[in-house]
């Protein structure tokens, strides 16, 4: 039988901090090509939701708003953040379908995708985050200019929380076949464990990423200033949206494939999945069994998934010290072969 964990693209154990963010691109490189058109096809959804927003609030090339504008502009914050989460979700749920195959090799059958249950996470997603900038809705209209600095502070106190909690929601109606509701809160259960770890490293990858788009949109908007001088807001409006849309469309699926490898990584870290597919490969148990988390959602798989679970304690048990794996070894003694189990 070949050995699936040496082709595996990501290893069968618990990762590093810099390891899973190489994963990440590890994934994305199994569907590299459908992934980021995808991942361009939500990045122009996105731009064409933010841009009359843009317009209204009059936003220029600075990225701040015209003078009376704080309160559409704060609008225009709080739908950012609801569609970035929305987009990264949504492609994390894609990638998703491809963990048995990072996991236990390319021959291994992808996952069933299950696209309305992600889009509805994606969604539920995206009103928690966009939900952490609700300050953005209060504070800079009455108190101007010191108002949207608060805002601004305050939001990223309580949107890392927010991002980090809810990221694996995708990768868990797919992976482990949860229901949007079931989902999210397996989602909050698996990455507030260990301190929060999944989440604050999905918080550092989106910041590693921010960092990378940021440098990328401005450095196009100002290469297209150099040779073109922008006659209004409506045309710096459509300079940053081109510009956002090329960039986001490769960051948004790697920050997708990141959500898969934290959840396969802490579901390794936390639960064990890493020995329990071992040894579904080596007993000739379908991974289905493993990887489904029992629930409303997998109840077919339950008598697949107990096959896996006796046949792991089977092996525990022959490895046991003592009475316990003595008692093991007489119940396989052959019947009048005259050996007795040690």
């Amino acid at each position: 039988m070949r050995n699936h964990g040496e082709a595996s693209a990501v290893p069968l154990r618990p990762l590093t901090t810099g390891e899973l963010l190489d994963a990440a691109v590890v994934v994305l490189r199994t569907r590299t090509g459908r992934l980021i058109q995808l991942g361009a096809v939500v990045a122009l959804g996105e731009q064409a939701v933010l841009f009359p927003l843009r317009r209204l609030a009059d936003v220029d090339s600075s990225f701040l708003p015209a003078t009376g504008r704080l309160g559409i502009f704060g609008v225009l914050a709080v739908v950012g953040f609801a569609t970035e989460a929305f987009a990264i979700g949504l492609l994390g749920g894609v990638a998703a379908r491809l963990a048995p195959r990072v996991l236990l090799g390319p021959g291994t059958p992808p996952r069933p995708a299950r696209t309305p249950s992600v889009v509805a996470v994606a969604a539920l997603a995206g009103v928690v985050c966009g939900a952490s900038a609700w300050l953005f809705l209060v504070l800079p209209v009455p108190l101007q200019s010191i108002g949207l600095f608060l805002a601004l502070v305050g939001t990223y106190l309580f949107w890392p929380f927010a991002y980090g909690l809810v990221g694996l929601a995708a990768p868990v109606v797919v992976v482990d076949r949860r229901g949007p509701a079931g989902a999210l809160l397996r989602s909050v259960r698996l990455a507030g464990r260990n301190g929060m770890r999944a989440a604050w490293i999905r918080v550092l990858g989106y910041l590693v990423w921010l960092l990378v788009r940021l440098g990328l949109g401005l450095a196009t908007v100002a290469l297209v200033e150099l040779f073109f001088s922008s006659p209004s807001a409506t045309v710096d409006n459509l300079i940053m949206g081109a510009a956002w849309l090329v960039v986001n469309a490769l960051a948004y699926p790697v920050l997708g494939c990141l959500d898969v490898a934290l959840h396969l990584e802490a579901r390794m870290r936390t639960e064990g999945l890493d020995i329990a597919l071992r040894r579904s490969v080596r007993r000739g148990v379908t991974p289905e069994a493993v990887l489904a988390v029992p629930g409303p959602a997998s109840s077919g798989l339950r008598s697949a998934g107990s096959e896996a679970t006796r046949a792991t304690r089977e092996d525990d048990a022959l490895l046991a010290p003592g009475p316990a794996r003595a008692e093991r070894a007489q119940r396989h003694t052959v019947p009048g072969s005259g050996r007795g189990g040690a």
